[in-house]
């Protein structure tokens, strides 16, 4: 797929695309500042948009704030954040316009080379890949919307959330896959989701209930 990416360190953006090409991904456009990610972004409108937080001009939540500037012109553009910490302001605002298409991940898990790859597909097929810290943090102040959910369907949702297909989900578990999709049909009919959405949809707004409460 073709991948704007944006870091200000050429180190680590040149590691993260090195990564990304032996996947046999395109990295069309490198860039390290915030003004030129949302350039790239609309420029290009590549299948997947990869940015830090911290870049130029302002050197500290820049690439978030070019996210958000890139969906306000571009509203399914697919973006994955990489960060060293959560900024949960600005995920709220990424999740807001209930797109999907949104992984924020923490730097730690770009460490973890099939994960991070997962993420890159996952976001890119217009899902979601929220790390668990991120899903954490984002939860602890909210109110839970979900209360009619039972323990194991919120288990399920959370891993939904963090981008795992249901086989993935199944092993996580150590249950089975029709267990899982027993699980995510209960999740989906107890949230009002339609189901003549497809299920892919469906998932990603469960997933955006979840984290949004």
């Amino acid at each position: 797929m073709r991948i704007v990416l944006a870091d200000d360190s050429t180190l680590l953006r040149e590691g993260v695309q090195l990564i990304l090409s032996d996947a046999g991904h395109q990295v069309v456009a490198g860039v390290g500042d915030g003004d030129a990610l949302v350039e790239a972004a609309l420029r290009e409108r590549p299948e997947l948009v990869i940015t830090d937080v911290r870049m130029p001009p302002s050197g500290t939540d820049e690439g978030l704030r070019a996210a958000v500037r890139i969906r306000a012109e571009w509203p399914a553009a697919p973006i994955l954040v990489l960060s060293q910490y959560v900024v949960e302001a600005y995920v709220d605002e990424l999740l807001a316009a209930g797109a999907g298409s949104i992984g924020y991940l923490l730097k730690d898990r770009v460490g973890d080379i099939d994960e991070f790859l997962a993420a890159v597909e996952s976001v890119a097929d217009g899902g979601t890949a929220l790390d668990p810290q991120v899903i954490s943090q984002l939860m602890t102040r909210r109110r839970d919307p979900l209360a009619s959910l039972t323990p194991r369907e919120r288990e399920v949702l959370a891993l939904m959330a963090q981008g795992m297909s249901n086989t993935a989900i199944a092993g996580r578990l150590v249950v089975t896959s029709g267990a899982v999709e027993k699980h995510t049909q209960r999740i989906f009919a107890k949230l009002q989701l339609s189901p003549e959405d497809t299920a892919g949809h469906r998932r990603v707004l469960a997933v955006l209930a979840f984290l949004r409460g």
